[in-house]
Formats: C-alpha cells, sequence, structure tokens
C-alpha cells in the first residue's frame, strides 16, 4: 500500500478526527445569543458538515440577522478558536489509524469545512500535524460541500487521481461531496438519526454505529483490501 499512486486517504476534520463538535456548538450558541437567538443542539445538528462560512450565511437568512456574515464569521472563529485551544479530544481509533497510515506511508490529507486557523489549531494542538501535512479548508475554494471542491483540491495537492482517494467522513454533506468528486468513501455518522439519509448510501463502506464500530485494524483491513 506504500507504492505511490496506489491509495491515498483524505480525512475530514470535525466529527471524524476529532469530537470538536461540541465546541462549535459552544461558540455557536454564545455568537446568535448575543443577537437574542436562542440556539439548541438539534439545530446544531443540521449544521454539520457543512462549512462554517456557509453555516454563517444560512443563520442571517434563517434568523433575519442584521449583521454582516464576516462579522459573524469572526465573532464565531474568535469563541470557537478559544474552545479549540483549550479543549479538543481526538478519537482514539482515528489517531491509532492514522498512525498505522503514517507507519505505511500512505499520503494522507485533511479536508474541512473549518477555517485555516481552525483547522491549523486542532492539528498543532492534538499533535496530529505530526502526521497530517496537508490541509485544504473550504474558504480556500469555491464551494464548500457537498460541493467535492475541497476533496479535489486535496487529491491535487496530494498528486493523487481522485479514484486513487478514500475519504473518511461523518456527514451527509461531506459523503455526497466524496461521491461527487469519484471517491470511495468510508461514513461514520457523527448523527446516529442521519445514518439512513440517502447520501450515505453512496459511501464504500457505512459504519452505522458511528464511533463506536470504528476500528483503526479493521479499517485499515478494508484499505487493503480496497487497494487496486
Amino acid at each position: 500500500m506504500s507504492d505511490p499512486g496506489v491509495l491515498s486517504v483524505v480525512f475530514d476534520l470535525d466529527g471524524t478526527l476529532v469530537d470538536s463538535e461540541p465546541n462549535y456548538f459552544e461558540a455557536s450558541r454564545r455568537t446568535l445569543a448575543e443577537h437574542g437567538v436562542t440556539f439548541t443542539w438539534t439545530e446544531h445538528e443540521s449544521y454539520v458538515g457543512i462549512s462554517t462560512r456557509e453555516t454563517v450565511a444560512d443563520w442571517r437568512r434563517r434568523y433575519g440577522l442584521r449583521v454582516s456574515a464576516d462579522g459573524l464569521l469572526a465573532a464565531l472563529d474568535r469563541r470557537y478558536l478559544a474552545l479549540a485551544r483549550a479543549r479538543t479530544r481526538t478519537y482514539p481509533e482515528m489517531r491509532r489509524f492514522v498512525e498505522l497510515l503514517a507507519a505505511d506511508g500512505v499520503p494522507m490529507a485533511v479536508a474541512s469545512g473549518s477555517s485555516p486557523k481552525a483547522m491549523e489549531a486542532i492539528l498543532t494542538g492534538t499533535g496530529l500535524a505530526e502526521f497530517l501535512h496537508t490541509a485544504v479548508s473550504a474558504d480556500e475554494v469555491g464551494a464548500g460541500k457537498p460541493a467535492p471542491d475541497v476533496f479535489l483540491e486535496a487529491a491535487r495537492r496530494l498528486g493523487a487521481r481522485p479514484a486513487e482517494c478514500v475519504v473518511l467522513e461523518d456527514a451527509p454533506a461531506g459523503v455526497a461531496a466524496a461521491h461527487a468528486a469519484g471517491m470511495r468513501c468510508i461514513a461514520i455518522p457523527y448523527v446516529a438519526a442521519q445514518a439512513d439519509a440517502p447520501e450515505f448510501a453512496t459511501a464504500a463502506l457505512l459504519l452505522r454505529g458511528g464511533q463506536s464500530e470504528f476500528t483503526a485494524r479493521s479499517a485499515y483491513a478494508w484499505l487493503r483490501r480496497a487497494s487496486p
């Protein structure tokens, strides 16, 4: 599997590599409270997998906010970065998987809807930056997930064809983006109730139990079998 051009692995960040959604929820709750909006976890779940820029644009429409999208985004990022630096947990089996791939010389990238600053803070703070040197934010491409742009850019930076890439994703929008990019996908739903979403049906491997069902060894074995 370490031969060049055989397989590359592209990870989503939030909800896939790290359990950052509680931080995003808290940052969102505090940001919207400033504008008189009560924001619940159930409402937050509908934004899982959507880029932060597209999230705040939707907030302005949904809640009739008069503040600019850039102003909302800056406030959200500021709060999120403070929380992320203080408390972001990497899923243990995901870390083991990354380490297995690194030991085997598998090219890897992260492709996320988070801002570049948020990605850098998390990857550095969790130590994942030691293994994941290529990181692409939706802010750097034309459109966020479910558009394929961020995954296609990750493949370009890795020097891999889309068909040579396997994506790990937790959200319907991300799985749809991987499919649109022509990449195989291991889907690990963050929101259990979304496991039956039609987007997940396109995944090459669906772990309905989410992170509780994911193990580094089984994913590594699947990847070896998936190699051309």
